[in-house]
């Protein structure tokens, strides 16, 4: 059993869920050679780091990121703080030969994300980027059926993400809570937090994107901050859609807000094929959705797959309970944890790396520009 030491910087949400994932590898991948140890916790607030550390399961805490990617006893360093951040922590970490986990999106714009490439390419070490919902079981068995090619030649894909958490102008930009609403901090809106996840689990399903035109909207034009206590513009955009053609010749729409009133997190992708379609909800996320027109004329419509089934038929479930029971969203999370060590006793990249992940940071930012310029953009 080789331990993998974890150093973690950052207790927030995603934090958590890491932390979670790390804790429960062993507990259901017990064959796995590389076992996650919770090594060390970083955040800047002292009190926040410590009650966190004690929670969670940490050995030691410390209060500056730089202190904890020197340390010796650390060999993979994992990123869960807000975007700003990511590059400089990455690019330091690499050079310190840290293997690497960081949440998405990949950073703050191409340049960063080049820079990000280069540098863990330089040192040879392992990366990742933390797109979890490719771990679900209903999205990985979609990946499965797809590349058998039930589906035949694809035409159509379209997926949304729609929230509302920030519908009332009353709620501030800025600070701790709402720093995905500062666009010096998070670097886009829903585009970088919510779109990239659409995009990401598209490009893995239906391939590569060529061309995109786009159009968003920044509904409420001042907020708060919450660190100044000042009105201020807001500068990320608060909903976006967009057009695009894949590789394949296929048709996308892709839409994302945080305007649509009474959705929460309604996440979902449909894909049509020649000779079948599939739709997946992550309100409904252990089930996927298949229509096959091969199928009888009396019996041909939707039918649901309840993925929860052993023997290899449904992705990931054979490690969880009993046909039937299903697992939730920190289950992706585990998956992924389990994947990284796997990859490690491998040596074969787990993917999204920081190389595959640039490719849906350069979407994004085409996106973004064709929004600007209200025209079809090359990605």
């Amino acid at each position: 059993m080789t331990k993998v030491r974890i150093g973690l910087i950052g207790c927030g949400f995603m934090g958590r869920a890491h932390s979670n994932a790390h804790n429960r590898v062993p507990n259901f991948f017990p064959e796995l050679k590389c076992k996650p140890v919770l090594q060390a916790v970083c955040d800047s607030n002292a009190d926040c780091v410590e009650a966190f550390a004690e929670q969670w399961g940490y050995a030691s805490t410390e209060t500056d990121w730089r202190k904890l990617i020197e340390r010796p006893d650390i060999d993979v360093v994992e990123i869960c703080v807000p975007n700003i951040f990511h590059r400089d922590i990455a690019v330091a970490a690499a050079a310190q030969g840290k293997m690497i986990l960081c949440e998405k999106p990949m950073c703050m714009n191409i340049a960063e994300g080049e820079e990000m490439v280069a540098a863990v390419e330089k040192a040879g070490v392992a990366n990742m980027i933390s797109y979890n919902y490719r771990r679900m079981p209903a999205v990985s068995l979609a990946k499965a059926i797809i590349d058998s090619g039930k589906l035949g030649r694809i035409y159509h894909y379209r997926s949304n993400f729609l929230q509302d958490w920030c519908i009332s102008a009353s709620v501030p930009q800025g600070g701790d809570s709402t720093w995905r609403l500062d666009a010096k901090v998070a670097g886009s809106g829903v585009t970088g937090d919510l779109l990239a996840h659409c995009i990401d689990t598209a490009l893995w399903l239906n391939g590569g994107i060529k061309t995109v035109t786009a159009m968003t909207e920044t509904f409420v034009k001042e907020r708060m901050h919450a660190v100044t206590g000042k009105v201020a513009p807001v500068g990320i955009d608060d909903a976006c859609a967009f057009l695009c053609r894949f590789d394949n010749g296929s048709l996308g729409l892709f839409e994302s807000t945080r305007y649509a009133c009474g959705h929460k997190a309604l996440f979902t992708f449909e894909i049509n094929g020649e000779h079948a379609s599939l739709k997946w909800d992550l309100h409904d996320l252990h089930r996927l959705e298949l229509f096959d027109h091969n199928d009888a004329g009396p019996v041909r419509g939707w039918r649901s797959i309840h993925v929860t089934d052993h023997g290899g038929d449904h992705p990931y479930m054979d490690r969880w309970w009993v046909p039937g029971l299903q697992i939730g969203y920190e289950h992706s999370f585990v998956h992924q944890a389990a994947d990284f060590m796997k990859s490690l006793e491998t040596g074969e990249p787990c993917a999204p790396t920081f190389k595959d992940a640039l490719k849906t940071q350069r979407i994004c930012e085409t996106v973004l520009k064709s929004a600007a310029a209200g025209n079809w953009a090359s990605v």
